[in-house]
């Protein structure tokens, strides 16, 4: 926790319950990008580009900052002929035509399931369907998907936007949605789309991704024992902010801290059971954190409480798989 005075510590004191969340953390695409990055950093003699955050992670952004890695935010910061690793999120088709004009190398590093959904997006624009995709603007992965048929999606992000949707012929019509948004959010736009657009066509698999979902139930198995809820991850993390909602909506207090010291003190007094999780793109050692921050200030029983096991993991690409590694 960051600094207190020792009227706060005192009020934060106690002995403590923690209930953890299980999935929590890093995913098989958050994993996968990360390891893109360390191999480059290992096999590549130049700096290392990245477009946006490889994951949006602030800690993990500041710890590959401090090994040189070099983030932008466009590629016009990007010398030509570099090394650039495109993020997790991925990017639209007038990203990759301008690296390929700047002659840049290439590494993408997006998660093969919002490639699935980059996919989807293209066919159902190429059979004359307008794609209506269910997300957050200005987010990156949004922004990607939206660049691979402009003429064709058109982006809801609230009820009323819905509502207020014109589609030129209603017989023409899918839904897509970003890889990170709320369950129940969801499945509550899409009942509100079907109402409007009875003949709306759906895609063949879910497209909010296994870890979201995991993340979310596994929260929502602990949130009604919780008196708090403390949720790792960055503000600009769709899928943590989303755990924050998931807790308050069941009545649960909930926070999103970056690490232990953004706990405040005054959250604590009096709370007896903590329930702990992290969004996809948040370091375990950070949990790690956050259960000995809280062990300093009086005896804690921990609890796990998994209600799945992950074993999804994806192929690193060729561009890194088979480099040779400079350190060895």
């Amino acid at each position: 926790m960051g600094d207190t005075s020792t009227d706060e510590q005192t009020k934060a004191a106690g002995t403590r319950r923690i209930l953890l969340a299980g999935p929590r953390s890093f995913c098989a695409g958050v994993e996968r990008a990360i390891e893109i990055v360390e191999r480059a950093l290992r096999s590549h003699p130049g700096p290392i580009y990245v477009r946006k955050q490889i994951v949006h992670n602030i800690s993990v952004v500041e710890d590959f900052t401090r090994r040189g890695v070099i983030f932008v935010e466009e590629l016009d910061e990007v010398p030509n002929g570099s090394t650039v690793v495109f993020s997790a999120h991925g990017v639209s088709p007038a990203v990759r035509e301008d690296a390929a004009r700047r002659q840049l190398d290439v590494i993408d590093g997006t998660c093969p399931l919002v490639t699935k959904v980059h996919a989807k997006a293209r066919r159902f624009a190429a059979r004359g369907d307008t794609v209506v995709l269910i997300g957050h603007g200005g987010h990156e992965e949004v922004e990607g998907t939206l660049g691979e048929a402009p003429e064709s999606i058109v982006l809801v992000e609230t009820l009323e936007d819905v509502q207020n949707l014109e589609i030129p012929d209603p017989e023409r019509a899918s839904y897509l949605t970003q890889t990170t948004l709320a369950v129940d959010d969801t499945a509550e736009f899409i009942g509100a789309l079907r109402q409007r657009f009875p003949l709306l066509h759906e895609p063949s698999s879910e497209d909010i991704c296994y870890a979201t979902t995991n993340r979310q139930h596994a929260l929502g198995a602990i949130v009604d024992e919780s008196e708090l809820v403390l949720v790792v991850g960055s503000t600009n993390s769709s899928n943590s902010v989303r755990l924050v909602e998931l807790s308050r909506r069941q009545g649960t207090p909930a926070y999103l801290i970056d690490s232990s010291k953004d706990i405040q003190p005054e959250w604590l007094d009096g709370v007896t059971t903590i329930g702990l999780t992290a969004g996809a793109s948040a370091p375990p050692a950070l949990v790690d954190e956050v259960v000995g921050a809280l062990r300093e200030l009086g005896p804690v029983s921990v609890e796990e409480r998994e209600i799945s096991r992950e074993t999804t993991h994806f192929e690193l690409p060729a561009a890194v798989r088979d480099l040779p590694d400079r350190a060895q």
